[in-house]
């Protein structure tokens, strides 16, 4: 896999105010067409080429930043997604999210489906309505196709414009962002400018829409207008320094009026939010953050009002954190009967108990579980790990499964890769290895680990990896040819 090209910065800045970014799939998608028709006004009809280039920026994302691995928190997050979907104008769009390792406000859409999330946006967003509105408003981008429409209004071809997208939310997921962009602002100052111009209506666009799918999907849009007023005080008070997000999606006025003004005129579905059950993953989020200093974390849940049962629940996780293994199970357990129907409690028990080594209780807790939630990936992949260390066939089995419902999800190809190999399936190990590989945008080590694969299938006779190797052998040569461009 060559190196980068990371585009000059400056570039990267301006393309991404004309974006508007902020900083699953068939496996065996190609990417052999990279035009994109001339666009002049808004669709909601996706091309493959913008499909199949938005996964593959997915993986090369995930091969140069770091990626927040929390599956109950993901869940959450894709269940948020499913919610406001339907009502983003999105059409048969499919999306998948990627949550990033960096405490700084942030949230991003891509084109072809992707949205992510910074872990310091749940540090943020004190409350659901908050959070969920800046999800609504990234999707209304997607369904609008900004990135497309930019790009036409640019004359820039749609590779070179992913190339700097991805570079500088690169730089920014690293942590070094901001000060950079702010430096741009000042040498390139009339190129920004018509490029900001035609960004705020993309804003616009994408805030009518994300207030439109709010209300509909039952979320007080009002919660909008409180997160941009709450971001343009942030914007205020550092300056020439703000987070990227605030960079590449400016708050102003008018903006905040005209938002003010559309909420008030928007009749709200049957209502649902569900402030406890955010104040837990914002538990979760705060506790990654602050990963050194659990206290600052529970400290600050506390300040900001979060919800007793959420205090209770970051109290259990430090104590689990802190070898307390049973008082944080008997706190989870406590607040699994008083919120029977949050699923990620018990998931969050079962987790406290494969981290202890307690392999068995997390088995039975899991199982216990996926009873009631069939389908409950952070549950089923509590149980792959814990099958792991008692039944390595068992966890094989499962995350056969797993994969095949989830084809995206790099931990499940890890774990399958692990779990093929402890029972003796060879073959296929190295075909999970090769797949977790791509994945994760090192396209080329995976087709020599496909080779590897071959090897072993061919000593193991095994026709049905054969077949699926060279199969996919054909897939990953379009992966690393799409990826080259970048």
């Amino acid at each position: 896999m060559p190196h980068l090209r990371l585009v000059p910065f400056r570039r990267t800045y301006a393309l991404a105010l004309m974006l508007s970014i902020a900083s699953v799939s068939s496996p065996s998608l190609g990417f052999d067409d990279y035009q994109l028709p001339s666009l002049g006004g808004a669709s909601t009809s996706v091309s493959n080429e913008e499909y199949r280039l938005g996964r593959a920026w997915l993986r090369q994302f995930r091969a140069q930043a770091p990626q927040w691995q929390d599956p109950i928190v993901n869940d959450y997050l894709n269940s948020l997604v499913a919610r406001l979907a339907p009502h983003s104008q999105l059409g048969s769009l499919r999306t998948t999210t990627v949550m990033v390792d960096n405490g700084s406000l942030n949230a991003f859409a891509v084109p072809g489906g992707v949205i992510g999330i910074n872990s310091g946006l749940f540090a943020f967003a004190e409350d659901e309505g908050a959070f969920v509105s800046v999800i609504a408003h990234e999707l209304g981008h997607l369904s609008q196709r900004h990135y497309a429409r930019g790009s036409a209004r640019a004359e820039q071809t749609q590779l070179p414009a992913m190339a700097a997208m991805l570079a500088g939310m690169l730089i920014a997921a690293s942590g070094g962002g901001d000060a950079g962009m702010a430096a741009a602002m000042g040498s390139q100052a009339a190129l920004i400018q018509d490029q900001l111009s035609y960004s705020r209506r993309f804003e616009q666009e994408a805030d009518r829409i994300g207030l439109q799918a709010m209300a509909s999907a039952g979320y007080n849009p009002d919660a909008m207008v409180r997160m941009f007023g709450a971001m343009q005080r942030m914007a205020r008070l550092q300056g020439g320094t703000p987070p990227e997000f605030l960079l590449t999606h400016p708050v102003s006025d008018s903006r905040l009026s005209d938002a003010q003004a559309r909420a008030s005129q928007l009749t709200i579905a049957d209502t649902y939010t569900s402030d406890t059950l955010y104040d837990m993953m914002r538990a979760r989020a705060l506790l990654s953050i602050y990963h050194n200093t659990s206290q600052q974390a529970a400290s600050r849940l506390a300040q900001e009002n979060g919800e007793e049962q959420a205090q209770r629940y970051l109290s259990a996780l430090i104590a689990a954190r802190n070898g307390q293994t049973d008082n944080a199970l008997q706190t989870i357990d406590q607040l699994a009967r008083e919120l029977p129907d949050y699923g990620m409690l018990p998931a969050s028990a079962a987790t406290v108990a494969l981290e202890a080594q307690r392999y068995e209780e997390a088995i039975t807790r899991s199982q216990r579980l996926l009873r009631i939630m069939p389908n409950y990936l952070p549950a089923q992949l509590v149980l792959a790990e814990a099958q792991l260390q008692r039944d390595p066939q068992a966890a094989y089995e499962l995350l056969r499964d797993i994969t095949a419902q989830h084809p995206e999800s790099p931990q499940g190809f890890n774990l399958l890769a692990e779990a093929a190999g402890r029972s003796g399936y060879n073959g296929w190990g190295h075909l999970a290895r090769a797949e977790h590989l791509q994945l994760t945008g090192r396209v080329d080590r995976g087709i020599r680990q496909l080779n590897i694969a071959k090897d072993a299938a061919q000593q193991e006779n095994d026709q049905q990896v054969l077949a699926r190797i060279e199969q996919r052998r054909e897939a990953f040569i379009d992966y690393r040819e799409a990826l080259d461009k970048f």
